[in-house]
Parts: C-alpha cells; sequence; structure tokens
C-alpha cells in the first residue's frame, strides 16, 4: 500500500480497542503520531479516533474510563487500522471484528498491530505466511497457537507491506516512526522524532530486550563514539576503528555494543548510512554517486544494491517518490541483513 498524501481528505486512521480494555500506552503512542496537525513536517491531515465493537464507556489497562463513540463501522473507511494489545487471550475475538480486520485487509488498508494484537491481526488469519513478532513473553504462545505465522521473537517490528506487527510496549514508537519514514520520508519521520524527543530510527532488527546490564560510564563512552561515527559516516569505519575510541579492545567492544544496542556494529553502521543517504535524496540534489561517497559506501553500485536490499526501491525511483508526492513502493520485511 502506499498512503500517499489525499488532497482532499484527511486519512482516517482508527484504533482498535478490543476486549473492553484499551491498551493505555498503545493509545498514548497513537494519539501523539496521529492527533495532531503535522503538516509542516511533510505529513498529510489525519481523522483519529478509538474504534471498539462496543462502543460506549471502554475501560483502560490502568483502570482509567474512556467514552468511544465509534463502531466496527468506521473500520470501512480507515487508511490506517491500529490493532493495540489484547488483555485477555483466553477469550476469543469476535467474528465482527475478524470479519471488519479481513474487509480491510483485502481493499489495501494498513494494518499494524502493538504488542498481543498480533493475536487478533493472526486470529483473522493475516498473517499466515507471514513474519510477525510480538511481545517477547507472548512469543511462544503467538507461535504455538498459529503454526502458519513465522514469529520472530527477537525482533522491534517486522514490516510485511500492508501489515506491520510490533513487539511490546516502547516499540509502539519505533513501528509507528518506521511507518511513517516508509510512507512520508526520512525528514517527516526524523522532525516528528524530535516532536517526540525520541530516538529517530532503531532499526526492526534490533533486539527488544538486553540480556546484560550496563554499566554507566561504559554506556556513556560509547554513546560518545556513536555520536563520533554518525558525524564520520564518509569514512571507512571498522570495528577496530571504534574499539580504539572506546578504549576497549574489538571482541570486548563487539560484546558490549551488542549487549548495549541489541544489534552488530556492521548492521547499526549500515542502518545509519542507509539512514541519511534517505534524508540526502528527499533533500538535496546529489548525485546517486556523491551520496554513495558522503554516506560511506565504497562504491556507487554498492550503495545501489544494499539500499534497494534493504528498501525495496533503487535510491533512483526512490528519489522520484518524493519529489512527485507519492510514497514508496514496497518495503522489504525490516530485521533483514542485520547480523554481522
Amino acid at each position: 500500500m502506499t498512503l500517499g498524501t489525499v488532497e482532499d481528505r484527511p486519512l482516517v486512521v482508527s484504533l482498535l480497542a478490543g476486549d473492553g480494555v484499551l491498551g493505555a500506552f498503545g493509545l498514548g503512542v497513537a494519539a501523539e503520531v496521529f492527533g495532531y496537525d503535522y503538516r509542516r513536517l511533510g505529513m498529510p491531515r489525519f481523522d483519529f479516533a478509538v474504534v471498539t465493537d462496543r462502543p460506549g464507556l471502554v475501560r483502560t489497562d490502568t483502570g482509567l474510563t474512556l467514552h468511544v463513540e465509534h463502531g466496527l463501522e468506521r473500520l470501512a473507511v480507515s487508511d490506517i487500522v491500529l490493532v493495540t494489545a489484547w488483555e485477555d487471550l483466553s477469550r476469543p475475538v469476535s467474528s465482527p471484528v475478524l470479519d471488519a480486520l479481513r474487509a480491510v485487509h483485502a481493499r489495501g488498508g494498513q494494518i499494524v498491530s502493538h504488542c498481543t494484537g498480533a493475536f487478533v491481526v493472526a486470529a483473522a488469519g493475516l498473517l499466515d505466511g507471514k513474519r510477525a513478532t510480538t511481545h517477547w513473553r507472548y512469543a511462544g504462545e503467538l507461535a504455538a497457537r498459529y503454526p502458519a505465522v513465522d514469529v520472530d521473537p527477537r525482533v522491534l517490528y517486522v514490516d510485511e507491506g500492508t501489515i506491520i506487527s510490533g513487539a511490546g510496549t516502547a516499540s509502539g514508537v519505533d513501528a509507528l516512526l518506521h511507518l511513517v519514514r516508509r510512507e512520508w520520508g526520512a525528514a517527516a519521520a526524523n522532525g516528528l522524532a524530535r516532536e517526540m524527543v525520541v530516538p529517530p530510527h532503531r532499526d526492526g532488527g534490533q533486539a527488544q530486550y538486553i540480556d546484560e546490564p550496563v554499566a554507566r560510564c561504559e554506556d556513556d563512552l560509547l554513546g560518545l563514539v556513536l555520536d563520533w561515527a554518525r558525524a564520520h559516516l564518509a569514512e571507512d569505519i571498522s570495528v577496530e576503528t571504534l574499539a580504539r575510541r572506546a578504549l576497549m579492545s574489538p571482541r570486548s567492544f563487539a560484546r558490549r555494543f551488542k549487549a548495549t544496542t541489541g544489534t552488530t556494529p556492521h548492521a547499526w553502521l549500515l542502518g545509519q548510512r542507509l539512514a541519511a543517504a534517505e534524508a540526502l535524496l528527499e533533500e538535496s540534489d546529489a548525485p546517486v554517486e556523491e551520496i554513495a561517497r558522503l554516506v560511506g559506501f565504497g562504491t556507487a553500485a554498492g550503495f545501489r544494491e544494499q539500499f534497494s536490499r534493504r528498501r525495496g526501491v533503487s535510491p533512483r525511483a526512490y528519489r522520484q517518490t518524493f519529489r512527485t508526492g507519492s510514497a514508496p513502493v514496497e518495503v522489504v520485511p525490516a530485521g533483514e541483513g542485520t547480523a554481522a
């Protein structure tokens, strides 16, 4: 799906609150992204509302209540449907909810699940044969209950085109920023991240949780090294180079980097270079060869190969997309190629 910008009306975004319980965090994140006018950032107008199969008072998981006016009929006109966390996984999802989601998918609407919302999308059969994620605590149950779904418990989010699944809690921010980046560009996503005071981009393949606690002083030093790397992407940056700046051996640095960020130095650098390239393609007229040099790819051919493999379109097509005002064609599922 390409959402783009609809000139004569706002994009309709609906948050599906199921089982009579609404995840307060998921609601807050969705409202922050779609409940404000961010046209100054290059995003379209949105018409955001909460939807439930039984309109009226809906209890949030924090105990607060919210009056929800809209029923499932709103999903029939929604461009984006957000499926928030489902509290009681033992209760079957109602047929009207499943039918409404299937109808959204059939007409090409965008569906984004958050946390255990993936169970609802899977129950509708929309994840069969696809990769998906959920909160790591429930990943085993999702895989057991829906064996046709390729469940990845390690990642923050998975992009399968018209269906994006996000893991638990804060990864909902990452999944929605990814959607904004995919549809309206890096500049819009970065501007929105600044408004929300969150990191602008965490790749979907990054780990959901970190096994090792990180000492504060080492964490601060690593942050300085990452800042240096972002400012020197044009250079040939190796693990050895980063390790020297962190005053560690390459092996210790790689281990500490993975423990802190959930990914490898190589995968992190590749993600940073691709994100920088996106911004240059959107905002500058620099030739592809120059962009490849500025962001640290050895050759233009290597840059084109990596960009096309990870983003699903060539650099030239990506630039043309944002010059014409339409959205990117397709995105390779997040997390591909993140292991070094």
